[in-house]
């Protein structure tokens, strides 16, 4: 049987595939890209896709084995891309932490939450395969870049180059990332530059960070969401912020009154429109999710009457993909039952337990099938999680309100508050796993791997993503805490996410929701839907509601950076269309950009473990006050400097024979 890669593959599925050695490989790329996309994801809402440069060191440790396949390869970075995207789950769990039900992350309890979930998106989406992968017009961006990746690097001197340049661009960039991130905790350049100043009677402002993992996250998002992100900026910090303020002034300077109203109005709005946005999606995709599962079905009948399939169509047996959901269900219901007796929902554990078991498996499935196709028409980083994600938490909240009311005693609010959020996170791991497996799902059909084999790789990543996430969480928290956590410090971590799906939930079971500017911005949602719909129909550069929102939601200091990224990630590929081999020029710059989200990410778990030893965040300052100046311009400079030698390094090695 030949597959796309120009080889012949046993017929018997006999090749070097599912390995002992490609399991250890995934698990330690898992624990290194894990980490990185935990912490990115506290700092800044944003999470990168793992399966590239895992499939790129993966290619590079496996070459000096002779036997060797690119289907190993595959194997291990499915496993690496599952744990991964796994960490995604950081934008509920800290929420724990944000509303005080929680000190820190029990290990076991975190694991459970976090695998259960992942093992079930797993399951949820094999049905799916045949028909949101298989049989459709899906692109799959991702998924076809990582096969790309991974036909380079299969065995032609021409592919040994290839990898072994990719690896570098890897490294290097990753080292100047984490060397400038160094640079910024001596304070010898600066982090983060902002200008606040009245406009007209409100206030407003201007801010940016010096991070090389935004730019880098810009660079993979792409200029369409981009410029959506720019649209959302505009709108919440240079249109509703001045109006806002002008509106409700405040005691104290321009900067009191923008942090203070965006925090607590803005943040909301932008809440309403990523809602609508999600809404919108699930809206699109119902009938296409209908036609691809009685897909799925016609094909397990067909397997079952006896009918030979093809290596590259043997995905796990139904019967096991059921039976496997369906006993998922009963560690969930433990750990359901271990959170909520004994404390102030005791006596009503059965009913929290069958609503929320029904919640997961009824949620759970139609997450399986939106997010999956999300993935395949935008790609899994692009794909708007999050705003599932606050979709589910205000279900859930719901649901919870519609069995207990509101009036309840403080104590019991608060425990049904984190019981949403608990629920809402095993509902997550659905989310996300389901939006990264069948990408990868996509990568396997492209080069010819067995599917039911890369599902169990799937669910070993979920397991080894689950293990590592605990204690990175937990780091973190010890070494920076969480914005709106009691006692947190002026160093806590962001959790965008975290924040607002606790506020969420607080809002829906307390009855103080901010739903006026929810509202708001669920009308200004449709409007940026309509306006997408519009620019589609002309075909002009679409402009992802979801990305508007995000820009509305998060500080500028995170937006601003990914917006200059996305141009530069513009201008790069430009360039890269032109090239001898245009493909390679372009996944050399996603390389170029992951190193820079890479090293800065790892360095900054890195720096959680320094803060943890020593108990200061400022062990590594150099220079004491009185030098912002220097190290702004300084710094500013510096970072220029070294995107562009590192943006060039790539350009010489892509034209180097």
């Amino acid at each position: 049987m030949t597959n796309e890669t120009g080889g012949i593959r046993p017929a018997t599925g006999s090749a070097v595939e599912l390995t002992f050695r490609s399991i250890v490989l995934g698990g330690v790329i898992t624990l290194l890209f894990t980490a990185a996309n935990v912490y990115l994801g506290l700092k800044v809402g944003l999470t990168f896709a793992t399966s590239i440069p895992a499939a790129v060191i993966s290619m590079a440790i496996l070459r000096g084995f002779k036997d060797s396949t690119i289907w190993e390869n595959n194997i291990v970075q499915t496993i690496a891309s599952a744990a991964g995207t796994l960490a995604a789950i950081i934008f509920v769990l800290p929420g724990l932490v944000m509303i005080g039900w929680w000190q820190g992350f029990p290990y076991w309890t975190t694991a459970a939450i976090t695998g259960t979930g992942g093992i079930l998106g797993v399951l949820f989406s094999v049905p799916l395969r045949r028909a949101l992968v298989v049989d459709t017009p899906l692109p799959y961006p991702e998924g076809h870049a990582a096969a790309e990746v991974l036909r380079v690097g299969s065995g032609s001197r021409e592919g040994a180059a290839e990898s072994a340049k990719g690896l570098s661009v890897l490294i290097w960039n990753a080292l100047a990332s984490a060397g400038f991130a160094i640079l910024i905790q001596t304070r010898l350049v600066v982090g983060e530059a902002a200008v606040w100043f009245r406009a007209g009677a409100g206030a407003t402002g201007i801010s940016s960070g010096l991070s090389f993992a935004l730019l880098g996250v810009g660079h993979l998002v792409g200029l369409s969401v981009g410029m959506a992100m720019f649209l959302g900026l505009v709108v919440g910090w240079w249109v509703l912020l001045p109006y806002l303020t002008a509106q409700n002034p405040l005691p104290g300077g321009p900067e009191v009154w923008a942090t203070s109203v965006f925090s607590a109005d803005v943040r909301f709005f932008g809440a309403g429109v990523i809602g609508i946005a999600a809404v919108w999606t699930l809206v699109r995709i119902a009938g296409p999710v209908i036609r691809g599962i009685r897909s799925a079905i016609a094909a397990s009948r067909a397997r079952n009457s006896g009918e030979v399939l093809a290596i590259e169509e043997q995905d796990l047996p139904i019967a096991f993909v059921f039976g496997g959901a369906l006993a998922m269900l009963v560690p969930i219901a433990i750990l359901l039952w271990a959170l909520t007796t004994g404390g102030p929902l005791a006596g009503s554990e059965l009913v929290l337990i069958a609503g929320a078991l029904v919640f997961v498996v009824v949620i759970g499935l139609l997450i399986a099938a939106v997010c999956g196709y999300m993935a395949g028409l935008i790609g899994a980083s692009n794909s708007p999680v999050s705003g599932i994600g606050i979709l589910s938490v205000v279900a859930a909240a719901m649901m919870l309100v519609g069995l207990f009311g509101r009036d309840q005693d403080a104590d019991t609010t608060a425990a049904l508050v984190a019981y949403a959020l608990i629920v809402t996170g095993i509902v997550f791991g659905v989310a996300t796993i389901s939006n990264d497996n069948l990408q990868d799902l996509k990568t396997g059909q492209l080069i010819g791997a067995t599917p039911w084999k890369q599902q169990v790789a799937l669910v070993i990543g979920v397991v080894f993503g689950s293990l590592v996430i605990p204690p990175v969480l937990d780091l973190l928290n010890t070494a920076f805490g969480f914005a709106g956590a009691p006692g947190a410090g002026p160093n806590a971590l962001p959790a965008p996410q975290a924040a607002l799906i606790s506020a969420l939930a607080k809002g829906v079971l307390g009855g103080d929701l901010n739903w006026t500017m929810i509202g708001w911005g669920a009308v200004a949602g449709l409007a940026f839907v309509a306006l997408d719909e519009i620019l589609g129909l002309m075909n002009r550069m679409r402009l992802p509601p979801l990305g508007v929102g995000i820009g509305i939601y998060l500080p500028m200091s995170a937006i601003l950076p990914v917006v200059v990224g996305s141009l530069l990630g513009w201008v790069y590929d430009r360039w890269a269309s032109g090239r001898a081999d245009p493909e390679f020029a372009i996944r050399m710059g996603v390389l170029t950009a992951t190193g820079l989200i890479v090293g800065e990410s790892l360095w900054g778990v890195t720096f959680a473990g320094i803060v943890a030893a020593s108990g200061s965040d400022s062990a590594l300052v150099l220079i004491g006050d009185g030098y912002e100046t220097s190290a702004l311009v300084g710094g500013t400079a510096l970072f220029v400097t070294l995107v562009y030698l590192l943006y060039m390094r790539t350009r010489r090695l892509v034209i180097a024979p």
